[in-house]
């Protein structure tokens, strides 16, 4: 079952493509959108993050932190991000627990299994999960209005 609005967020420690450890509680007092995508260097996935980073500065001036999260390991994202400029921290959820843990994992994507589906949570200061949506499609991107109205109710 997915992480539901008004749920505890489930906490994780996942490496980033530096290979350096992050947490959701390195964030703690602070806004969260955690984008979970199914498999770096594939043209939605690449789409999405890249949106996202070119709009870095409207999450910013709502006191957000973006991470992005994928199964992909840290190298294969260090790579991603420098050939297409993503400049949010992706972070490797390579053991597939943190997808698992927030209800966003297909059981069998393309034969492949664990694979993280597009996904997308809001985490409050507090810890609490105040939006989510979890898509079984994986062409459709999450609804970022409706994002960014979240994190406008959360100031």
């Amino acid at each position: 079952m997915a992480a539901q609005v008004g749920d505890s967020a489930p906490g994780f420690s996942l490496k980033n493509s530096n290979m350096e450890d992050v947490s959701l509680g390195d964030f703690s007092g602070k806004n969260v959108v955690l984008l979970f995508v199914p498999l770096a260097f594939t043209g939605i996935c690449t789409q999405e993050f890249c949106d996202v980073s070119a709009g870095i500065n409207a999450y910013d001036e709502l006191g957000a932190q973006v991470l992005g999260i994928s199964v992909d390991t840290p190298f294969s994202l260090k790579a991603w991000a420098e050939k297409e400029g993503i400049s949010i921290p992706l972070l490797s959820d390579f053991n597939k627990e943190v997808s698992a843990a927030y209800g966003a994992q297909f059981a069998d994507f393309l034969g492949f299994k664990g694979v993280a589906k597009r996904s997308a949570f809001v985490v409050d200061g507090e810890g609490t999960i105040r939006y989510a949506s979890v898509s079984d499609d994986p062409t459709v991107l999450p609804d970022f209005e409706a994002i960014n109205a979240c994190l406008k109710s959360l100031n």
